[in-house]
């Protein structure tokens, strides 16, 4: 307690006096909603109602969608037995009935309602375990006022005795006690008065939701014209167009408009007749709807052609592939009675039926659409379309943009029983228990949906699965029915249409709706098998995503069991094909990615077990790896270079050469057929690849630059360029790089494998140049010329995820090869560094913060954190307090000993270590305590506190410390 009193003393005095120190932890601080910058009000809720003891929350409006950001979290504290009290109000009958009901679903929640006039609070007090947090300020309870709107909040940090804290508890008591309990009664009655009052209902939510807002938003759309997305595109296809090329590829997600925007796009190209190919017959008709509502004229120039109606003399015509690629009906036309041809879900054009049309038919231009041109067989969308990529927006851009109706998606418990969770192997039997039921049951009621009833799709992993579970919800009251790829298309277009009208609450499918099917209105999906694509995973997801005017957003509710493939869920919703392990943990554990009032939740078991598949998973297998470098060279059409796969957003470099050493090494892998290189030249790639490519420290790459375009290089000109860029120009640093580059700071086998010899060298004049050899190469091979470039300009890019101006990035991985490199010390030390070592005026500190079962009890120390500031560290075992290297640890003020702290959850994690940050020893807290050997011996080890420099970043900080 006396460290948080210290330490919020110090916050206060920099938030009202000075902050010049800028080390407190608990600063008065002001919460605002900033895409660019991905912060929101949210987070900070989210993270303060994770750690809470108790809450409390004073919000006068309280919308659905603002409740569903924090359902998974009150699920979690529902676990915990961690409870809280809700006041809210029914002033200007903002909050619809239905929220009242959802608040009545948080059993760990007593909310009551108020009637005082005028009431328009937004407060959220938090007990914590040492202190109090408040934070007061514009935001109500709504998923706009907390992820979007500009509004303003101020944070604040206060002891349980401060006088602030008791200030708004007081009020928070008086008006509960003046409040009436949130029942099922009440709600009743508040229907009856919300009905009545819709119209000053509907005055006061314009004022709270967004500027932009307007309730008749989905009828005006009817007056159609084209969306910011669409204008874009509608430019980028015309510039093709005026680059003389006669095809063209959109890329966009599901819900975005895409037929929209090709009527748009034939409009502005007004051909004489045009074509419009589709794979499902039940799309025709409402794709031939909209091109009548855009491009106007009389309806008979639009005509079908499936089946039995074969209109082929209409000048806009909607035909399937299946009637048109029939040999007797495509010889009805002639090669060029279409001088605009249109493809709807173009991604499978790599079939036969749809490569004898397109070969067919000679228009003035071929336009393909897709959402996803990602296939896993060998056929190249891209080329068919001569890698013209007319426009592309993916899922994240389309939130961003506010294209998409929003969703919420919720990563839940799969049923456990005894201990079992559902795994890959689980038999059916274990599918449809009683109890797996009721939790399904459980789970979709609590996280609900949005609008009046629910319609549903459930996504099951079988056959058998979908007809059983179908039957079981059925006689639990739910109308359900399962559809397979069985039944026909006219008895899934019948049951489509009975979900639309509310005769059906959930449709229970395999995979047969994962694309091509059309239901605006579904409000709610659920996934009840494992993850065994990120695509399938955006396509079942993309059903919910088409705006409708009967819902605010939709539910994404997956059911995660101990499954294999639980690794791909973070990556697809964010899209990150990097198949970097830490990339995809950052991406499970921080969701501040997902734009606009979108959410990712995950229920903390749920997480875990995703933490799990990363850590088990191999995302580098050679199958993983070729795939994704397949899917690249598709799409740019020749064979990447490494900045293609960071340009593209594709595989992390990195990962590509800590597996194989070098590119040229792994495209051989891939049975490319390039250019030769000498042995040497490999070996110099090698050190480039794993020593600069990462990009960690600026000065090697911005040295290689200057050498590769200059070919020599005064030290002033390389201290110039570096001051240019605001990177650390000490004598030690310069000195450091060039021992990388000299190779005298690797060990002996790194050496060889490198190449023994001076990468770059240092003349008597102080000029850098590249050894003989490398001039050489670089002279006379263009292809090693290339690689070598490719590196270079790749570090340079990786490079910007780091501080030049401090030799470590908070936050970021580091390995203790790393820390020695980056710390300026002579020789990499890596391997006799263990858990520490004080030595050329640092001490790095390596600490695995949860060991496995059956660690040596020698090396099972209790480092652990007390808080987020305070960090309990102990030495090596058989140290007393006066050993020589616990002094300088101790009295590292004295000795210039500059500490720096480097954590890992486990050694699942690998060998690279998150960097929080310098420690400083509290003297006061310095002990020698005992511990007992792997011999049973009694043998003395000390620990004391770390003060952090600073806080340790909360979503790290959770991490880190939850088992």
């Amino acid at each position: 307690m006396d460290n948080f009193i210290r330490n919020l003393e110090i916050s206060l005095h920099e938030g009202f006096v000075d902050n010049f120190n800028n080390k407190g932890s608990f600063k008065p601080e002001l919460l605002v909603n900033n895409s660019l910058q991905n912060k929101n009000v949210l987070t900070t809720i989210q993270e303060e109602l994770q750690s809470s003891e108790v809450f409390l929350f004073s919000v006068a409006f309280i919308t659905e969608s603002g409740l569903a950001t924090l359902k998974s979290l009150f699920s979690d504290l529902i676990d915990r037995g961690i409870k809280g009290r809700i006041i809210t109000s029914n002033y200007l009958y903002f909050n619809q009935p239905k929220v009242f009901r959802e608040l009545m679903k948080l059993t760990n929640v007593e909310v009551r309602i108020t009637y005082l006039t005028g009431f328009h609070s937004k407060g959220y007090i938090f007990k914590q375990s040492t202190h109090y947090s408040l934070i007061v300020g514009s935001s109500n309870l709504t998923a706009h006022a907390l992820k979007v709107n500009y509004e303003w909040n101020v944070k604040l940090t206060s002891h349980e005795n401060g006088d602030i804290v008791h200030h708004f508890k007081n009020q928070f008591e008086e008006v509960w006690a003046s409040s009436n309990v949130l029942t099922e009664y009440w709600i009743e009655n508040y229907e009856i008065e919300y009905s009545k009052n819709a119209d000053l209902k509907l005055a006061e939510q314009v004022i709270e939701l967004p500027s932009n807002y307007n309730p008749n938003a989905i009828k005006e759309a009817l007056e159609i014209t084209p969306n910011k997305m669409q204008k874009a595109a509608l430019a980028q296809i015309e510039a093709v167009r005026n680059a003389g090329k006669t095809r063209g590829l959109v890329v966009s997600a599901t819900g975005t408009g895409k037929t929209y925007l090709s009527a748009f796009d034939v409009r502005s190209f007004n051909p004489k007749r045009m074509l419009f190919i589709v794979h499902r017959e039940q799309i025709l008709n409402k794709a031939k709807e909209d091109f009548i509502k855009i491009l106007g004229g009389i309806e008979e120039d639009f005509g079908m052609f499936v089946g039995s109606s074969k209109q082929e003399e209409k000048k806009y015509l909607f035909a399937s592939i299946q009637t048109l690629s029939k040999t007797e009906n495509l010889h009805r036309f002639n090669p060029a009675d279409f001088d605009y041809v249109l493809i709807d879900e173009v991604h499978k054009a790599g079939a036969a039926s749809y490569l004898s049309v397109i070969e067919y038919f000679k228009p003035k231009f071929l336009m393909g659409m897709t959402a996803t041109p990602e296939r896993t067989d060998d056929f190249n969308i891209y080329e068919l379309f001569d890698y013209n990529i007319a426009y592309e927006i993916r899922l994240q851009e389309a939130l961003e943009e506010d294209m998409l109706c929003p969703f919420h998606y919720f990563g839940v418990t799969d049923f456990e029983l005894d201990g079992e969770v559902l795994d890959d192997a689980a038999v059916l039997s274990k599918l449809v228990t009683e109890e797996r039921i009721n939790h399904i049951i459980e789970k979709v009621n609590f996280y609900g949906y949005s609008g009046n009833v629910v319609k549903g799709l459930m996504f099951c992993s079988r056959k058998d699965e979908a007809k059983k579970l179908s039957k079981a919800l059925n006689r639990r009251g739910l109308k359900t029915v399962s559809l397979t790829g069985d039944d026909s298309q006219e008895e899934r277009n019948r049951r489509v249409t009975q979900l639309e009208n509310g005769l059906l609450d959930y449709i229970l499918t395999v995979d047969i709706f994962n694309e091509g099917i059309d239901i605006p209105s579904l409000n709610q999906v659920v996934m009840l098998r494992q993850t065994q694509s990120s695509i399938i995973f955006i396509q079942q997801l993309g059903r919910g995503l088409r705006k409708h005017f009967s819902k605010n957003y939709v539910t994404i509710i997956d059911f995660i069991g101990n499954y294999t493939n639980n690794y791909l869920i973070p990556i697809a919703l964010s899209g990150d094909k990097s198949l970097n392990k830490d990339t995809v943990r950052r991406r499970t554990k921080d969701t501040s990615y997902i734009k606009g009032v979108s959410t990712v939740n995950f229920e903390e078991i749920a997480k875990k077990r995703i933490f799990s598949s990363i850590n088990s998973s191999n995302l580098t297998s050679l199958k993983i790896l070729r795939e994704a470098y397949i899917e690249l060279r598709n799409k740019i059409g020749r064979i990447p270079l490494l900045r293609d796969y960071l340009e593209n957003h594709s595989i992390d470099p990195v990962v590509i050469v800590e597996k194989y050493f070098n590119y040229y090494q792994f495209l051989l892998r891939m049975k490319e057929d390039v250019p030769g290189i000498t042995a040497y030249e490999n070996k110099v790639l090698t050190m480039l690849s794993l020593e600069v490519l990462n990009g960690k420290r600026k000065h090697e790459v911005l040295l290689l630059e200057l050498l590769l375009y200059e070919g020599f290089v005064s030290k002033t000109e390389y201290s110039e360029l570096l001051s240019k860029v605001n990177c650390v120009i000490d004598k030690e640093t310069l000195t450091s790089v060039n021992r990388v580059f000299d190779l005298s700071f690797f060990t002996q086998n790194n050496k060889k494998k490198y190449g023994e010899k001076e990468i770059i060298e240092l003349d008597q004049n102080e000029r850098y140049f590249f050894n003989d050899s490398i001039r050489e190469s670089l002279k006379n091979n263009p292809y090693f010329y290339k690689l070598f470039e490719d590196i270079v300009e790749s570090a340079k890019i990786l490079s910007n995820r780091y501080q030049c101006d401090k030799p470590l990035t908070l936050y970021e991985k580091y390995s203790r090869k790393d820390a020695c490199k980056l710390l300026n010390w002579s020789a990499d030390e890596s391997s006799t560094m263990y858990g520490y070592k004080p030595k050329h005026g640092t001490c790095p500190i390596f600490v695995t913060y949860h060991k496995h079962d059956g660690v040596d009890s020698s090396v099972d120390y209790g480092d652990e954190f007390l808080n987020a500031e305070l960090f309990k560290w102990y030495t090596r075992s058989n140290r007393t307090i006066h050993s020589q290297e616990v002094q300088r640890v101790i009295n590292s003020d004295q000795h210039g000993n500059e500490i720096h702290i480097f954590v890992k959850k486990d050694n699942d994690e690998g060998t690279d270590f998150y960097y929080l940050g310098r420690g400083y020893p509290d003297k006061s807290t310095v002990e020698e305590d005992r511990m007992i050997d792997k011999n049973g011996k009694n043998i003395p080890v000390v620990h004391m506190n770390m003060i952090m420099e600073q806080p340790v970043e909360r979503k790290l900080y959770r991490y880190l410390i939850e088992e």
